[in-house]
């Protein structure tokens, strides 16, 4: 990871959790609701959905802090889906990034209102972009789009076959469209986001799509390899989980070696397509090197 990433990465998370912290503030809502929220949203975490926003309006040349808000509610989804994955009727587990999970804090009923808060919020945090930053047709856009992300098309649609697929050996194709939908939906919404905030256009729009794609199903294939090769300590989870619940995995369907030779590809191909785009993809690039060899 170069120098420019790392301080890049450091700046833009520090602003991103100021950020969310000021926007937890100024609900009115009961503290309950509010304190469960914030526990999640302040876990930690990699950030790296905002991270590409970010570097996705910076690689167009415009000032990535027009994208905070944006930011902030792409990752008050992702943290959303985390707390609803974790409970019980879901994925069961008890630890996230190293803490207890928020159900196992707040209880399963706040837990899932907390949840449902942040997802709500998120559009309501989309929808006060300020209008030297985004039009109100981009506003339009940005809310369409991360709808779709996130719902039925998108997220909750891969949840759902990942859930489906539970029990039973998918192929390489259902295992893929669980990914695209579950993971890879909201990471190349996050680049998108950033494209139309900076004015993208349509080939742009196409080729970045293509570069999130491959990103997206990079990022799965890896975190299917540290579930086997990965340190619990470092992972901020149990190792092995996919095999305890006979989750079908990369590895699984195509030996540890294929996965990576897979990984590689995807790398490959993301890269392809950021060569194209006529933009200067530096920090894109190394953060898709990031998701390549990340240790958790």
């Amino acid at each position: 990871m170069g120098k420019g990433l790392d301080a890049f990465i450091k700046d833009y998370k520090q602003l991103l959790e100021k950020e969310l912290r000021t926007l937890l503030e100024k609900l009115e809502a009961p503290k309950e609701v509010k304190d469960a929220m914030l526990y999640s949203l302040e876990a930690g975490g990699k950030r790296i959905r905002p991270m590409l926003l970010f570097a996705s309006l910076d690689s167009f040349g415009k000032d990535p802090r027009t994208g905070i808000l944006p930011a902030a509610a792409i990752e008050m989804i992702h943290t959303y889906s985390l707390i609803h994955d974790d409970l019980p009727s879901m994925d069961n587990d008890d630890l996230r990034r190293g803490k207890p999970t928020n159900h196992r804090v707040f209880g399963e009923a706040l837990a899932i209102l907390a949840g449902d808060a942040l997802l709500t919020y998120s559009f309501q945090v989309v929808g006060s972009i300020p209008a030297e930053h985004a039009s109100d047709a981009i506003k339009i856009k940005l809310i369409t789009e991360m709808a779709k992300a996130a719902g039925a098309e998108g997220m909750v649609g891969g949840q759902t076959a990942d859930m489906e697929g539970e029990k039973r050996q998918l192929s390489l194709d259902e295992l893929e469209f669980v990914h695209i939908h579950k993971t890879g939906k909201l990471l190349e919404y996050s680049v998108i986001a950033g494209a139309l905030i900076a004015g993208a256009n349509r080939v742009q729009l196409e080729l970045l799509s293509a570069f999130a794609s491959h990103l997206g199903l990079a990022f799965q294939i890896r975190d299917d390899i540290l579930d086997l090769e990965g340190v619990e300590e470092v992972l901020g989870k149990p190792v092995g989980s996919d095999t305890t619940n006979h989750k079908s995995t990369y590895p699984s369907l195509l030996t540890m070696e294929g996965a990576k030779e897979a990984l590689q590809n995807h790398v490959f191909l993301a890269k392809q397509a950021l060569s194209k785009t006529g933009l200067s993809t530096s920090l894109l690039e190394e953060i898709t090197d990031l998701v390549a060899s990340r240790d958790h």
